[in-house]
């Protein structure tokens, strides 16, 4: 039996899936850690998870186990742990209110608006665009920077925590107009399945 069977028959034991899973498994011990002010255990957990997005994607391509499951839980991880996080560094008054107000009310537009088409035109895919994929690398940048920023003062992690979490603002703003505009040029295609947009 060859590996896309294996992928259709048990989703969940596939290498990629389960390095997804373990991101997201990874994502309440990472909040703990923030929470209780360690941030060096805070920051080890994050750069594990950034490996494991990392590796699920390679190992998809080099095992041949790319499945359906697959490509709609990795977006999901990955918006679970950078929305909470936002969320959390937020609380702890690291990260700007304006920032976090923007990144979730992005994804919150994306899902509605991906609800909406399913719901009109039985429309699924969202592919994630150029835009989308930027926007979530300054995301991951940026929460990165910020708490590697609260392990050291070394001026040059200000710089590119300032650098990430403006590039967030800009691109969060840009690639969730660039989704708008997909969809209403979209709104009358025919229906297909696919992730939504990252």
């Amino acid at each position: 039996m060859d590996d896309d069977s294996n992928a259709r028959l048990n989703p969940f034991g596939t290498a990629p899936n389960l390095l997804t899973l373990l991101r997201i498994c990874l994502a309440p011990f990472l909040i703990a850690a923030i929470l209780g002010g360690d941030y060096a255990l805070g920051f080890g957990l994050f750069v594990a998870a950034g490996l494991t997005d990392a590796l699920d994607g390679a190992l998809a391509r080099v095992l041949k186990q790319r499945s359906m499951l697959g490509q709609y839980l990795d977006p999901v991880a990955d918006k679970l742990l950078l929305s909470t996080l936002f969320l959390v560094l937020m609380y702890k008054g690291l990260i700007p209110v304006t920032v976090t107000v923007l990144v979730l009310g992005r994804d919150v537009g994306i899902l509605l608006v991906a609800a909406i088409l399913y719901a009109a035109v039985g429309r699924r895919e969202f592919s994630p665009s150029i835009f989308g994929k930027a926007n979530t690398l300054a995301q991951i940048c940026a929460v990165a920077a910020v708490l590697l920023h609260q392990l050291t003062a070394a001026r040059w992690v200000g710089g590119v925590r300032t650098i990430a979490l403006d590039a967030t603002i800009i691109l969060t703003v840009v690639s969730g107009l660039h989704y708008a505009w997909i969809a209403s040029r979209r709104h009358g295609a025919p229906a297909s399945s696919g992730p939504a947009g990252k």
